[in-house]
């Protein structure tokens, strides 16, 4: 038998080049990167998405803006689940508004039945007439409009 003819006279390479490195520092740089996106992420979401009270205070506007403008579907959406089966699509105006324009004030914290809850003064003024109620806004898939007093 003869040896197979190469075309150079080296003999041929192995099929690995040798023991291989450790990565130590690749993962640890990624477990390193993961936990920096990770706190990242917890910083900014109240960021983005606003403060426990800016949010309150944006869904009882939107709801009162709803209500005024006569929108009943965006109003009783924005109710929670146990007013949502309390009260019809359209009834929520007989039950939440108040003649004139609303105006909402700065939110209280609040209980409701033994949930902490958000209470938000919504001032309605029409012709010189104000009318003061107090919307209960609890956290529920988001802030949600769960009573009135």
């Amino acid at each position: 038998m003869s040896t197979p003819d190469y075309l150079y006279d080296d003999d041929p390479q192995p099929l690995h080049a040798g023991p291989g490195r450790p990565r130590r520092g690749l993962l640890l740089a990624l477990g390193a990167g993961t936990v920096a996106v990770a706190v990242a992420a917890v910083v900014a979401l109240p960021l983005l998405t606003g403060s426990a009270e800016e949010q309150v205070t944006e869904v009882a506007d939107v709801f009162t803006r709803a209500l005024a403008a006569g929108d009943a579907e965006t109003a009783w959406g924005l109710l929670c689940e146990d007013e949502q089966n309390r009260v019809q699509v359209d009834q929520v105006a007989a039950d939440y508004l108040r003649p004139g324009t609303p105006s909402v004030g700065d939110p209280a914290e609040g209980e409701r039945d033994g949930q902490r809850a958000e209470v938000v003064p919504v001032t309605w003024s029409a012709g010189g007439a104000t009318v003061t109620v107090e919307l209960t806004v609890i956290a529920e898939d988001g802030a949600k409009v769960c009573g009135i007093s």
